[in-house]
């Protein structure tokens, strides 16, 4: 029973030390590549979100204008 928490235990610390071990491979981007990326984020959300809402709104005014037809 003490053997199978002791080989829980290594795995588990195992598991610790290599995740600590890749995030020191990391390449953390800098703040000024993060900021860019944030803001290109945000323009290609906003971007999408007004060609959605146009998209939505021209297929719905068609829709009316074709039930309007019968």
């Amino acid at each position: 029973m003490a053997e199978d928490v002791n080989k829980k235990q290594n795995k588990i610390s195992t598991y610790f030390s290599s995740a600590i071990e890749e995030l020191k491979k990391v390449k953390w981007p800098t703040r000024d590549e993060a900021v860019n990326h944030t803001i290109l984020v945000i323009l290609i959300c906003i971007f999408m979100a007004i060609f959605l809402g146009s998209l939505d709104f021209g297929l719905t005014h068609l829709v009316e204008w074709m039930i309007s037809l019968k």
